[in-house]
């Protein structure tokens, strides 16, 4: 068997993998039916049923040719310009509750990108792609809501408030002990949706959302497109951005909003109002994932140490001064990821043309979509216990 052979066997296997782990996430999002029991008689759920795999499939379907499109549009691009590129490869994750089904798909360049245009257009081809498609989806999921009553199959003990169920059963003294309440984020492109082109009486609670398998697959599309449109390092939205006002302009923007986005993850993640021996380790700890984080920043240790104290301390002080205030400390690790592994700078083409008219216009329309697909707080998940 050739290595090319091979290496196709690969791609396909993970896509393949990818589309199980997907199915089954999107039938426990759906109709919260989980393959896993984990109890001390059953790892498996006995009483799941191909029935229930099969409800996965809107959910699926939709995000992974999102995910694909996205991919696509780079591979393509990069073919045109007889760059060498490898084909998707999907990342699945395991039928874990709560998770998604997969982390996404990277394609890998293995030839340079001599020239900033090609670079503009390789980076801008994947956003756009997708974003198509996931817009698609979202107007079909938005104009086809079914009925207010069709929550209840999944909350049966919901039927008895009636379509004002929402005042009642999301009181916390309401909540069934252990569960855990699942709130969607909102974001520009989803109060226009919602809006303009929804039909009001449809329109679900924000805690309902994960039953919706187009409106919520669509929803994390646009999440995973503003991660990829964040205008730093080599991150999609970095390449839009180095083209549009070069390599040292582009260093200087992608820090300020490098640490901007660090400094809002992390309000409120330690607070001062936790026991003392709590904070003892813990404020050393996430001071030292700041330093690691901030890395990415290439400055010297001493630089990097006085402006990860400096964003702790300013953090403690307003978490004091407005304690119900918080940031989203699920995009953390997302920090992490980028400081450490993708970097803040953008390195500079061989060639760096300015780029034509159309292509400037359209840089900074994908930088628009950031903004609109960009969602603060994108899940809330709170358990509630007794």
């Amino acid at each position: 068997m050739s290595e090319r052979v091979k290496t196709n066997l690969i791609h396909f296997a993970l896509f393949i993998v990818t589309f199980i782990t997907t199915t089954l996430a999107g039938a426990e999002w759906t109709h919260g039916k989980s393959i896993l029991a984990l109890t001390n008689e059953h790892f498996f759920n006995p009483n799941y049923s191909l029935n229930d795999l099969w409800s996965g499939l809107p959910y699926s379907i939709c995000f992974l040719l999102i995910l694909t499109a996205h991919e696509f549009g780079h591979y393509f691009v990069a073919r045109y310009y007889k760059v060498r590129v490898t084909l998707p490869y999907f990342i699945p994750l395991p039928p874990i509750p709560l998770m998604f089904g997969t982390m996404g798909a990277l394609i890998r360049l293995k030839s340079p990108v001599r020239t900033m245009q090609q670079n503009f257009d390789i980076g801008i081809a994947g956003p756009l792609a997708g974003f198509a498609v996931a817009i698609g989806f979202l107007w079909y999921g938005f104009t086809h809501l079914p009925p207010p009553e069709y929550v209840f199959q999944f909350h049966p003990g919901y039927e008895p408030f009636g379509l004002d169920y929402a005042s009642q059963v999301y009181r916390p003294e309401n909540m069934p002990n252990g569960t855990v309440d699942v709130l969607i984020g909102k974001n520009l492109l989803f109060f226009f949706f919602e809006n303009v082109v929804a039909d009001p009486a449809r329109m679900p609670n924000v805690h309902e959302i994960m039953h919706y398998p187009f409106l919520f697959a669509g929803f994390l599309s646009l999440v995973f497109t503003s991660m990829n449109l964040l205008p730093v390092g080599q991150l999609d939205g970095g390449h839009v951005l180095y083209g549009l006002i070069g390599f040292k302009r582009h260093r200087i923007v992608a820090t300020v909003i490098f640490i901007c986005f660090l400094f809002y993850a992390g309000i409120g993640f330690i607070s001062p109002f936790q026991p003392w021996d709590e904070l003892a380790y813990q404020i050393p700890l996430y001071v030292g994932f700041l330093f690691l984080s901030l890395q990415g920043l290439r400055l010297s240790v001493q630089n990097t140490v006085l402006i990860a104290l400096g964003m702790f301390t300013t953090q403690y002080v307003l978490a004091i001064l407005l304690p119900h205030f918080h940031g989203y400390a699920g995009w953390l690790l997302f920090m992490l990821i980028v400081g450490r592994f993708v970097g803040i700078a953008h390195p500079p083409c061989e060639i760096e043309e300015p780029l034509t008219r159309g292509r400037r216009w359209l840089g900074w329309l994908t930088l628009l979509i950031f903004i609109l697909c960009f969602t603060p707080a994108p899940i809330s998940m709170i358990q509630y216990l007794k």
